[in-house]
């Protein structure tokens, strides 16, 4: 049964992150996934095994969930054999589970997850020629409301733990089959033939899924710090970007505490448009947010912010509308890329995209003052994987209507 208890929605005041413990395993063992070596560590010495072996094991271990994808300590073949079941009867590696996968016709992938209290959330794949990127969510629900994102119609049931977010990278790792082959047994020298990554396909990830990844800081930065250690998942931090709305007093802890790029959802240049569809601007304006892209650590020519602009027609995409956002980017001296989103409809939806020639007339101006202005092109609409569109729909399907589908899909 699904633990229904919400967390509360403040309106415009910044929520409270809610302390929470990961939910129990009926099993009574715990689960490694998302742990830091050093907690994994002194949950080995809480266990009984003394310093050195805690150290030792703890380090092997890590090594076999991140660098290998290993979820039997079984497997874990530097590990002695009678030290595996005692492994086992204490611990798991687990991962997130998959209530259904989908397929776009353009290669997108999403998958509809579930938490171990009964709770979804999605996570979607792109690939692209140069790049293959996974859009990562950080919370169950969102607070933030914004109009134009499917996301936004959810309330906020509660934050990912590390574990929940690490785990959406961890089970791309495996959909696609990147996990080092071979076996890894340190008293035995490996050849390349048996160590070898086959090409990676999960170049890139993006926090831009279902939730605000700035309301859910501590557990966001814990999980990044693990996908970027080097012997984690070692992912560079500039393969990382992170979406927020303008939740500004974290933006300045976002740099220094996590380093990843920044994208920020701003999708409007008047205070009124701001307002009306990304709710959060009555609480931290246009300017006061670009003061704080300007103040980002680590910003330059070389990684500039990302600012996320859906075009909305006859709300947000004129040519005034584009003129002002050059404006603004030149006032704060920014060094800033657009992209520009045509809007994904879903049902019930209050807006509509502007028209192609709306775009490009919108995205010219923007490119001829010298800022970069891409349009992105809409990947996973036949599936609802595209940008804005995320939204938990599988209670409405049967699990038998659910298994169905699976089997015609393995059978296709």
């Amino acid at each position: 049964m699904a633990d229904t208890n919400l967390m509360a929605i403040p309106g415009q005041v910044d929520p409270v992150p809610v302390a929470r413990e990961i939910t129990p395993r009926a099993d009574g063992r715990i689960d490694l996934l998302g742990l830091t070596k050093k907690q994994i560590m002194d949950l080995f010495a809480g266990a009984g095994l003394d310093a050195k072996q805690s150290k030792l094991r703890a380090k092997q271990v890590f090594h076999w969930i991140y660098h290998r994808g290993e979820t039997e300590f079984e497997a874990m073949t530097d590990i002695a054999k009678t030290m595996r079941p005692w492994l086992a009867e204490r611990f798991v590696i687990a991962r997130p589970d998959v209530v259904e996968a989908q397929h776009s016709s353009d290669g997108t992938r999403k998958w509809l997850l579930k938490t171990a209290d009964g709770h979804e959330y999605e996570m979607v794949f792109i690939p692209d020629e140069t790049r293959g990127t996974l859009c990562v969510s950080s919370q169950v629900g969102c607070t933030l409301n914004c109009r134009f994102c499917h996301t936004g119609t959810m309330r906020l049931v509660r934050n990912l733990t590390p574990g929940e977010i690490v785990g959406q990278v961890m089970l791309a790792r495996d959909a696609l089959g990147e996990w080092p082959k071979g076996k890894m047994d340190f008293a035995e020298e490996e050849s390349e033939s048996e160590y070898r990554a086959d090409g990676r396909l999960l170049t890139n990830i993006v926090m831009m899924g279902m939730g605000e990844p700035l309301y859910n800081f501590d557990n966001v930065r814990d999980a990044l710090r693990i996908v970027m250690d080097g012997e984690g998942l070692a992912l560079s931090k500039r393969r990382i970007t992170l979406s927020t709305s303008g939740v500004v007093p974290a933006m300045a802890r976002c740099g220094e505490e996590i380093g990843v790029n920044l994208a920020v959802s701003l999708h409007a240049v008047t205070k009124k448009v701001r307002d009306e569809i990304v709710p959060i601007n009555r609480k931290y304006g246009i300017e006061e947010l670009l003061q704080a892209c300007a103040d980002y650590p680590g910003a330059s020519n070389a990684r500039r912010i990302t600012f996320e602009y859906v075009m909305l027609k006859d709300k947000n995409d004129s040519d005034d509308d584009a003129r002002e956002l050059v404006r603004l980017i030149n006032q704060f001296d920014l060094p800033a890329k657009v992209n520009l989103i045509p809007f994904n409809p879903w049902p019930g939806a209050p807006y509509e995209c502007s028209t192609p020639e709306r775009i490009r007339a919108f995205s010219s101006i923007v490119f001829e003052a010298g800022i970069s202005a891409p349009v992105r092109t809409p990947r996973g609409r036949d599936i609802d994987a595209a940008c804005g569109q995320l939204k938990t729909t599988a209670e409405k399907k049967s699990r038998a209507q659910r298994d169905r589908e699976a089997a015609a899909a393995a059978a296709g």
